[in-house]
């Protein structure tokens, strides 16, 4: 099934504006970032933290409603969906 995964700001430098990924049926959306993510140690290590959890300040959308971090492990992936990383976002 395809999934479309789009990376904002830095995480949009270290992996390209948009990936489409071939994901089994059942996927969790941490794995499927973790198999997108992880073709770039850099990024990689961005997203995730060295026990391999999403770190905090990433933000993780998935057709348009925040993930909850505790959730991105039991939250499956449909064909089609549209998924958003960010990095943390500051404002003034």
């Amino acid at each position: 099934m395809k999934i479309k995964v789009r990376f904002f700001s830095d995480f949009g430098e270290l992996f390209g504006n948009e990936v489409i990924v071939d994901a089994k049926e059942g996927s969790v959306l941490s794995d499927l970032i973790a198999n997108v993510s992880g073709k770039n140690k850099e990024g990689y290590d961005a997203i995730f933290d060295a026990k391999g959890n999403i770190r905090e300040f990433v933000v993780l959308v998935r057709n348009s409603k925040q993930i909850d971090m505790t959730e991105s492990g039991k939250t499956t992936v449909a064909e089609g969906d549209d998924i958003v990383v960010l990095p943390p976002i500051s404002g003034g």
